[in-house]
């Protein structure tokens, strides 16, 4: 079978750069895997995107080495079920509450006698090899969302349940759950320093760790403090930055008189 990078880089304490995809396009798909990311994220709950953009950008993400990964909108199991099918190597779920959460996530990743995945890996298996079901267990990265109050109560619990791999920080909900503006980079308030409890406790506990950034220092930060996986950077933002950057150089050319 297909060995997950993200797995072997992780257990070789090597930070994992992950992009997130928000637009429902193989082609940007394809573009954004050719650039170098060690992993990217088709996002399936605040992307605008569905199952059927879903197979065709896993395609286009595989023509590189990089790792595909997808958020889920919810616990829904058949959705995960399809999801792995499919071929993506990882899961993120959002608002990991309880252990429960946390089980019903596992459950649905993971092959009996870990979980209740049912068997029928139709693209996975051209993706991962004619033994994926034998190593599969082994090889998906299972991440549950910590982004309120109840799963930052709950973390250590949550982080006992078997077969799951870690945590994924979602710094925005986990913002406006304790009554602050939703964002990414938190500087050096309160917000930074729940985020860095979430991190030891999760470190403590051998668990990967996972979490969102608005910026390429603040990725560069979260390193640092033991974060194993950090997103930085979605097609969506690429492109908007992309875009004003050109036009603000047009600008001041205009500004200074220069013509065609």
């Amino acid at each position: 079978m297909r060995l997950n990078r993200l797995k072997q880089r992780i257990a070789q304490k090597e930070g994992v750069v992950n992009g997130w995809l928000s637009m429902p396009c193989a082609f940007s798909a394809e573009i954004m895997a050719h650039q170098g990311w060690d992993s990217l994220t088709i996002d399936m709950q605040h992307g605008v995107i569905d199952y059927s953009d879903l197979l065709p950008m896993l395609t286009a993400i595989s023509t590189t080495d990089t790792v595909p990964l997808v958020r889920v909108p919810s616990l829904e199991p058949g959705l995960i079920m399809k999801v792995l099918d499919a071929g993506a190597y990882g899961v993120i779920a959002p608002l990991i509450n309880t252990a429960d959460d946390a089980r019903a996530l596992v459950a649905a990743c993971r092959y009996p006698p870990l979980g209740m995945r049912s068997f029928g890996p139709h693209r996975a298996m051209l993706y991962g090899g004619a033994d994926y079901a034998k190593h599969a267990n082994d090889e998906m990265l299972v991440l549950g969302m910590i982004e309120t109050r109840e799963g930052v109560a709950n973390l250590e619990a949550i982080l006992a349940v078997e077969g799951l791999d870690g945590i994924y920080i979602g710094p925005a909900d986990l913002a406006l759950s304790h009554g602050h503006t939703p964002g990414f980079d938190h500087g050096d308030g309160p917000m930074d320093s729940l985020i860095g409890d979430i991190v030891a406790r999760a470190r403590q506990q051998g668990s990967v760790v996972g979490i969102h950034n608005g910026s390429a220092a603040h990725a560069r930060r979260m390193l640092a403090r033991g974060c194993d996986l950090v997103t930085v950077g979605a097609d969506t933002r690429l492109l908007v930055t992309g875009a004003q950057a050109v036009l603000k150089e047009m600008e001041r050319s205009a500004n200074h008189g220069e013509g065609y």
